[in-house]
């Protein structure tokens, strides 16, 4: 009964940080100390607000990223760039939208559209910019791509959205540099997702064999193997992995220990410890999606 109530008030704590940082009825913001609305979070995190009951949330999320869509079908980052990743996790929100039955087709066959326009013909995704990922981020996140092009397939019942999404999964499926570990937990963890939601179970348990020996006993694990300090949306994002995999285990220590971290305000710091150097002192928005993402796969709806 102890955790129960422990997790229930840890989990709307994380959806009242949510609804305070909204920007004026637009997304959610990118973190506290840039406190501009963010398409990509806001994007796959309509899919969150729908599983936690936060119908009205999703909806009006949803209706400022269809009032923001370029012209050319893609979304902008907050540099007003469209990048191919934003793009693809907008997208997940407007699948989770349509699936629904909201009237989503046409902004979602628009950026289905600009999204093929963006695969080489080796499946890699190309992308206009780069600049805001400075020297964190490389292409291997736009394996996190594939599914919501797929997905946008399947709903629209068109082909050819699928076998694009299919291109890009067996381009970066075959990369080997795609199951190291040796970026930053964040990134590492969005190929481990995407491994799971597109069936390729087999190489994201190698992916996660090398994070499950740096995990510790109390739950956390480094922002990069060789370092003490912990980003909290890479353990977030290793908790989902972990359900997905089925090791309930490693997937409920690295809960908890998110829990031990949460700051009063329900939201999470970018990382935590000594040289933390990810947004270590702004709270971040996409920390709290994939923490309350892995509390609802540990069972909290239930309770909620």
């Amino acid at each position: 009964m102890l955790f129960l109530r422990k997790s229930r008030s840890t989990t709307d704590a994380a959806l009242s940080w949510f609804r305070a940082h909204r920007a004026a009825e637009q997304g959610v913001i990118v973190h506290t100390r840039r406190p501009v609305p963010y398409a990509e979070v806001t994007g796959y995190f309509v899919p969150t607000l729908y599983d936690w009951g936060e119908l009205a949330a999703a909806r009006s999320c949803l209706r400022w990223l269809v009032s923001i869509q370029l012209a050319e079908g893609g979304f902008p980052a907050p540099d007003g760039v469209p990048y191919s990743f934003d793009t693809a996790q907008v997208m997940r929100g407007l699948n989770a939208g349509l699936e629904r039955g909201e009237a989503l087709g046409e902004p979602l066959r628009r950026a289905a559209d600009w999204m093929l326009g963006q695969i080489a013909a080796d499946g890699r995704l190309a992308t206009p910019s780069t600049e805001l990922w400075g020297d964190i981020a490389n292409d291997l996140i736009h394996v996190y791509a594939a599914r919501p092009l797929i997905r946008a397939g399947e709903l629209l019942g068109e082909a050819r959205y699928v076998e694009g999404g299919r291109k890009i999964q067996a381009y970066y499926s075959a990369q080997p540099a795609l199951l190291r570990f040796d970026r930053l937990s964040h990134f590492h963890a969005y190929a481990m997702e995407a491994l799971c939601e597109l069936g390729e179970v087999h190489l994201a348990r190698v992916g996660m064999a090398e994070v499950e020996r740096v995990q510790r006993r109390d739950g956390s694990v480094p922002a990069y193997p060789d370092v003490s300090w912990v980003c909290s949306t890479g353990v977030a994002q290793y908790a989902v992995v972990w359900y997905r995999l089925g090791n309930r285990d490693r997937a409920d220590r690295a809960l908890q220990y998110l829990e031990t971290i949460q700051n009063p305000s329900g939201g999470f710091f970018g990382s935590y410890g000594k040289g933390a150097k990810y947004i270590s002192g702004g709270e971040i928005s996409w920390a709290v999606k994939y923490y309350l993402d892995a509390a609802a796969l540990r069972g909290d709806r239930a309770h909620a």
